[in-house]
C-alpha cells in the first residue's frame, strides 16, 4: 500500500510556545521529526500546520509543507485536511500521523506502526510498549493499552480500550501507548466525521472514538517509549540526547 507520513504541527502549544521551531543541535525540533520519518523510507513525509515560519523551517529542510486552517481540535482533523491538498486523486491509501513533537523516535518504529495494515481486518494501528517503571503504572499521564494478545503473533495486541487508570488489573504486563497512528484511508475519513464520544471525553483520549464506533485498533509493541517534548526539561533532555547522537 502507498504510504503518507504527515506530521502535525501549531505554534500554541502553553507549555512550551514555539515549540515546533524550538532549537535542538542546530536545526528546529519540527526538521528533526521529518528527518527521522524520512529514514523510515515508508513513503512520502509531509508537515502540516497552520504556522508560515514552520512551513518555511521545513521547506528549507527540503521537506513538503501544507498550510491547514488554524482552528482544528486536534492533530487527525489536521491531516485530514492535509491529505486532502497533498493527495486530492486518493491515490495514498494509509497515512501515517506523526506528532511533531518526537524528535528522537526510532526510524523502526514508524515502519512498525504501518505493518497491522497489513491486515485488511483493521481501520487504525497504533504501537506500545511494555511498561517497566512502577510509577507509570499508576501515573494517570501515562495512557495504558488495554489489549488482547493476538493468537498469531504475541507482538500485537488487539485493542480494547485506552485508559489513563492502571489496568487491567491482575497479574501480567501493562503497555504505555505511543500516541503514533497509521490509519487505513477511508478508517481515516470514517473517523474524523465521528463526533466526540461519550468516553473519549471522559478519558480524553481521542482514539476512544474509534473503538465506541467499532473500528478495530491493533497496536503493536516496540522496544522503547520515544521522547515526547512537552517542557522546557523535555526539550533539555532532547537537546543532550541528540546531541550525544551526533558525537557518536
Amino acid at each position: 500500500m502507498s504510504s503518507l507520513i504527515i506530521i502535525p504541527a501549531r505554534m500554541a502549544s502553553t507549555r512550551l510556545p514555539g515549540k515546533p521551531l524550538a532549537d535542538i543541535a542546530g536545526r528546529p525540533m519540527i526538521v528533526h521529526v521529518a528527518e527521522r520519518a524520512r529514514e523510515s523510507g515508508i513513503g512520502r513525509v509531509a508537515v502540516a500546520t497552520d504556522t508560515q515560519e514552520v512551513a518555511d523551517a521545513v521547506e528549507k529542510a527540503g521537506f513538503d509543507a501544507v498550510m491547514t486552517r488554524s482552528d482544528h481540535e486536534s492533530g487527525s482533523d489536521r491531516i485530514f485536511e492535509a491529505l486532502g491538498k497533498l493527495d486530492p486523486q486518493g491515490v495514498c491509501e494509509r497515512v501515517i500521523n506523526l506528532q511533531g513533537d518526537l524528535p528522537t523516535i526510532a526510524p523502526e518504529d514508524i515502519r512498525a506502526v504501518a505493518g497491522p495494515l497489513d491486515d485488511p481486518g483493521i481501520d487504525i494501528a497504533t504501537l506500545g510498549v511494555e511498561i517497566t517503571d512502577e510509577a507509570e503504572k499508576t501515573n494517570p499521564n501515562v495512557v495504558k493499552i488495554v489489549g488482547a494478545p493476538l493468537p498469531a503473533d504475541a507482538s500485537r495486541l488487539r485493542a480494547l480500550y485506552f485508559t489513563r487508570a492502571t489496568a487491567p488489573w491482575g497479574e501480567g504486563p501493562l503497555y504505555h501507548h505511543v500516541g503514533i497512528y497509521a490509519y487505513r484511508r477511508a478508517a481515516l475519513e470514517r473517523f474524523v466525521s465521528l463526533p466526540p464520544s461519550v468516553l473519549e471525553r471522559r478519558e480524553r483520549l481521542e482514539q476512544l472514538r474509534a473503538l465506541e464506533a467499532g473500528m478495530r485498533i491493533d497496536a503493536q509493541i516496540v522496544a522503547s517509549v520515544p521522547l515526547g517534548v512537552d517542557t522546557p526539561e523535555d526539550l533539555e533532555k532532547a537537546r543532550i540526547r541528540l546531541l550525544a547522537e551526533t558525537d557518536m
